[in-house]
């Protein structure tokens, strides 16, 4: 996708304060140690003016809300860190997953298998995932079930590690999927729907919606 088309391709949303944009799978969020191209970076060459607010994994794609003032980027911010956000992901998992639920353990990262995160049960901070069962279906053969996820906490990798905590890993996902899981599609089958926050001028709810690609 060339630098010029960018912000057009993803804009969702853009007013004084706030820009709202459906980020591509495969793209980081934020420049990495060794990688100099990122969401933020081409934003601000654009529009010199983004803020980072928030994140999503390289191979997630979906809603970021970024802002265009210091002001609204400690006003959304202070929001995501006391989870008055509202945020939805719809993912295909491996196998029938056969009812709603929950998943209620810490999400930590593995020092020892970089850069993988574990469930650990001792860890101090939680992490909380609720799930909904949308869709069963088959891919090449297949069971896989199409669910809605809401993640109470924002820990890293916290979907993916809670969905094969499960025994129902995401879809195409290289790190934690079966080796049968990540050939059924040429992608991480993670995607952020859904995206809801208090705008910071006019003290209003605001609600996005970007309807998943698989």
């Amino acid at each position: 996708m060339a630098l010029s088309n960018f912000l057009e391709d993803c804009l969702i949303y853009r007013d004084d304060d706030v820009l709202v944009i459906h980020k591509p799978v495969g793209i980081l969020t934020i420049n990495g140690k060794d990688i100099f191209d990122s969401v933020l970076t081409r934003l601000q060459q654009l529009e010199p003016r983004t803020l980072l607010i928030h994140r999503l994994d390289r191979d997630t794609s979906g809603l970021l809300v970024f802002a265009l003032n210091k002001a609204a980027q400690s006003h959304i911010s202070k929001q995501f860190q006391v989870r008055s956000t509202e945020k939805m992901y719809h993912a295909l998992v491996e196998g029938q997953l056969e009812q709603d639920g929950q998943v209620d353990i810490p999400v930590c990262y593995d020092p020892s298998r970089p850069p993988l995160h574990i469930v650990d049960a001792t860890h101090s901070k939680p992490a909380l995932t609720h799930f909904k069962v949308l869709e069963q279906l088959e891919l090449e053969g297949q069971p896989v079930t199409r669910v809605e996820l809401i993640p109470v906490t924002g820990r890293s990798h916290q979907l993916r590690v809670h969905m094969q905590y499960l025994g129902h890993p995401i879809v195409g996902d290289t790190l934690y999927a079966t080796t049968q899981g990540q050939t059924l599609m040429p992608r991480l089958c993670l995607h952020a729907t859904t995206l809801s926050f208090i705008h910071p001028v006019t003290g209003k709810t605001v609600k996005f919606v970007c309807p998943s690609p698989f």
